[in-house]
């Protein structure tokens, strides 16, 4: 969801978060909160636990932990252009009802590959912690 014409609100919830590998992806862009998801959603580790996967369910899901930032559209061009392939950016929606944008992964590939449900680890540096 855009904040201004110039900027994106971003959810992110990987390897981009704070403290892991991929933060530098995000530039200069500005910390708004850490926050969850609404519990509509599921969380896999995607190439061997390279990258999360996410995507919305009907039942079944978690409250996924991560941050907001808000991009300007340069730095959100760029981010995009960082993710894995398949990827795509979509809406989610948070505890509060907020709606923003995040870095999605398709359903279909998750279960072509049986990419391991890690939803019970309760988000990706739970899971990174653990493995």
């Amino acid at each position: 969801m855009t904040t201004t014409a110039s900027t994106k609100k971003v959810f992110i919830c990987g390897s981009a978060l704070r403290g892991q590998p991929d933060h530098g992806n995000l530039q200069s862009a500005k910390f708004l909160k850490s926050t969850k998801t609404k519990p509509i959603y599921k969380l896999h580790a995607a190439a061997d636990g390279w990258h999360p996967a996410i995507y919305q369910v009907e039942s079944g899901g978690i409250s996924i932990p991560g941050e907001v930032y808000e991009l300007t559209l340069s730095e959100y061009d760029y981010l995009v252009s960082t993710e894995p392939p398949n990827m795509y950016p979509d809406d989610v929606v948070l505890e509060d009802g907020e709606i923003v944008t995040a870095i999605l992964y398709p359903r279909e590939l998750v279960e072509k590959y049986n990419w391991p449900d890690i939803s019970h680890y309760g988000g990706w540096v739970a899971y990174k912690q653990a493995s």
